[in-house]
């Protein structure tokens, strides 16, 4: 079923304070897995640091949650599928990722979305996209093939680049889940109570899959080694949970609402510039110049497939005789 951004926001006087919260969100992100890499090599389990990082967000957020408690009852399936995919997803995928190759690789592999959701609304809805869709989707991909050198027969661990394409496949619901309901009016969920009780479903969700009794606990008490400087490990943990998670994923669905998916998904793209300079200053993770080149046009391609509105395709009749609906309203259609 189509879902359509918003049109309220665009042009609004808020359109700046958007802009500066998705670029708040942008840094705020892009500093998870940089600091998430050191803790996992330390010796946790990347499912026990999303679970420390998901459960220690769900509970700052919890007295959100209470004040929003009739969620529940009006959105529920929102509510799962925020803390399934825009939650959970993501940040399994991500960190068992980043345990596996460099960070600045996996970010750059999960921002194929735009060109996944060009992908379904192409193929899968068999919508027409625009010429410019099309060739930002090909800068993607071929500036994947760059990233993940595939000259070399691959050069990175397999099974962390798929999980990274997993990561990618839950940031598509990220953005449409963050925008669901904005037209709705006085309707409109909250979307901090959106954050606060998909950080809850995420943890259920996580609880049951990472089992984070069995986890090492002792390495929270000592430090961790980024690039060879011991930083507390509880520090780290605190910065995953407060900047990376807390202020990431308010400031990032306050932008969505103010801006569109698209607009803030564009600005998003940052976040994978200041994850790998973060990751080569931090964690010593220098990327070849094939790989930098393919990391620009990975984010060039993202940007121009994000920017760009599907076609419009003549209308088509809503059920039972209702209004017709044009599938090509300014922002995505998924």
């Amino acid at each position: 079923m189509p879902v359509h951004t918003s049109n309220s926001s665009q042009g609004s006087p808020g359109r700046g304070l958007g802009l500066g919260l998705a670029l708040g969100s942008a840094l705020a992100f892009g500093g998870s897995g940089v600091a998430a890499k050191p803790l996992i090599e330390a010796g946790l389990d990347p499912l026990h640091v999303v679970w420390l990082r998901v459960a220690g967000a769900a509970l700052v957020m919890l007295p959100v949650a209470v004040r929003h408690r009739a969620l529940l009852r009006r959105r529920p399936a929102l509510l799962a599928g925020f803390g399934l995919f825009a939650v959970a997803g993501v940040q399994a995928c991500y960190f068992a990722a980043v345990s596996r190759i460099p960070v600045g690789v996996a970010l750059l592999v999960e921002y194929l979305a735009p060109a996944l959701v060009l992908g379904w609304v192409r193929f899968v809805q068999r919508r027409p996209v625009t010429r410019a869709a099309a060739v930002g989707v090909v800068l993607a991909v071929g500036g994947l093939a760059c990233v993940v050198e595939v000259w070399a027969g691959l050069g990175f661990d397999t099974l962390g680049l798929l999980l990274a394409l997993g990561a990618a496949c839950c940031q598509v619901g990220y953005f449409v889940l963050s925008d669901q309901g904005s037209d709705s009016g006085a309707d409109a969920p909250d979307p901090l109570g959106v954050i606060a009780y998909g950080l809850l479903v995420g943890a259920a969700v996580l609880t049951l899959v990472a089992r984070p009794w069995g986890m090492d606990r002792a390495v929270l008490g000592e430090s961790a080694s980024m690039d060879g400087t011991a930083v507390p490990a509880v520090l780290l943990l605190a910065w995953i949970v407060l900047i990376a998670t807390v202020v990431a994923y308010v400031t990032g669905v306050v932008a969505v609402r103010r801006l569109s998916p698209q607009v803030a998904g564009v600005v998003a793209c940052l976040e994978a510039v200041v994850a790998t300079v973060l990751a080569w200053i931090l964690l010593g993770e220098h990327l070849s110049a094939p790989q930098l080149i393919g990391g620009a046009f990975v984010l060039v391609g993202a940007y121009i497939a994000q920017s760009s509105t599907p076609a419009k395709a003549a209308p088509e009749p809503v059920a039972a005789g209702g209004a017709e609906r044009d599938v090509a309203t300014r922002g995505t259609a998924v």
